[in-house]
């Protein structure tokens, strides 16, 4: 997919995009439109990371989430397992997708299915040597895709970046659990 986005500079030197602001002013009828672009501005940047992730794993075939469950069983311990429930909780994604990502990487087999040795009705997913040997082979990739991307960040604008995107994600959960009633 070709990059079709065009960023301008504003008088502070900040990026904005002018289609994206353009779109957001006709939508609210006027006015100020920051937290809408703002919202723009994620979706591209998240958009643009995925890009050079699929980039990347061209070849691994992994989807974003299934690198999130293997990145998360390659953590853990050698011969340590992490439920399908504890792995969907740390990825914010329901268990029905980390079932479905864990029965693709087991079917690729880099990962294997175990009973949980402390509670009979638990299964554990597992890392194998194959899913170590996948993590090995796009380590150096990925380091070298990220470092591209966030070439030119100081260590403070990333931990800005992370800490802004954490704010955003910790307002959803709080305004979700506001509209349920928790």
């Amino acid at each position: 997919m070709k990059d079709v986005h065009k960023f301008e500079q504003g008088p502070d030197g900040s990026f904005f995009d002018p289609l994206a602001r353009a779109a957001m002013s006709e939508f609210l009828g006027g006015g100020d439109t920051a937290e809408f672009e703002a919202a723009a501005a994620v979706r591209t940047a998240y958009q643009a990371v995925e890009r050079m992730r699929a980039h990347g794993s061209e070849g691994r075939g992994l989807s974003s989430g299934a690198l999130d469950v293997q990145a998360r069983l390659g953590a853990a311990g050698a011969g340590d397992g992490i439920s399908i429930g504890e792995l969907a909780q740390a990825a914010g994604v329901s268990s029905r997708n980390v079932t479905g990502l864990v029965d693709t990487l087991e079917r690729d087999g880099l990962v294997r299915r175990v009973q949980d040795s402390r509670d009979r009705r638990s299964v554990l997913a597992v890392i194998t040597d194959d899913g170590r040997a996948w993590i090995e082979a796009f380590r150096t990739p990925s380091r070298m895709a990220m470092r591209a991307m966030f070439h030119g960040f100081s260590a403070a604008d990333l931990t800005a970046l992370r800490h802004l995107c954490l704010r955003l994600a910790d307002n959803q959960q709080r305004l979700s659990a506001h509209l349920e009633g928790r």
